[in-house]
């Protein structure tokens, strides 16, 4: 999947002024050094990065569960039960609101890809 960048758009590019300072820009303002932000950073990471972000995340807790699972079938004693399903609780709703995401992202692409 490609994903085109700010740089690789072709057409008419227009600036928008940032009138607020709590609107979203490229970065954040100078003012903002000030209130403990680093200036320079992006204010907003792109969807993609967000989406492996949350898949990565996902998938830690999912290896979490597991590996608890087994340190507890290998040694009882040195876990205990409850953080094994708290662990397991975490990694399944971390999958089931994924695929919920996921699910949407694809249902929105859809409707955008048919209209006409």
């Amino acid at each position: 999947m490609n994903i085109n960048s700010l740089n690789n758009a072709s057409g008419d590019i227009i600036s928008l002024k940032v009138t607020d300072k709590k609107h979203i820009s490229d970065s954040i303002q100078k003012g903002d050094a000030l209130n403990g932000v680093k200036t320079g950073d992006p204010v907003a990471s792109t969807f993609a990065d967000m989406m492996n972000k949350m898949i990565g995340e996902t998938n830690d807790l999912e290896l979490k569960s597991t590996d608890l699972a087994n340190q507890m079938a290998v040694n009882p004693g040195s876990v205990n039960v409850e953080d094994v399903q708290i662990a397991a609780e975490e990694a399944e709703m971390a999958v089931l609101f994924t695929k919920g995401i996921v699910d949407r992202v694809i249902r929105a692409y859809k409707e955008i890809t048919s209209l006409r």
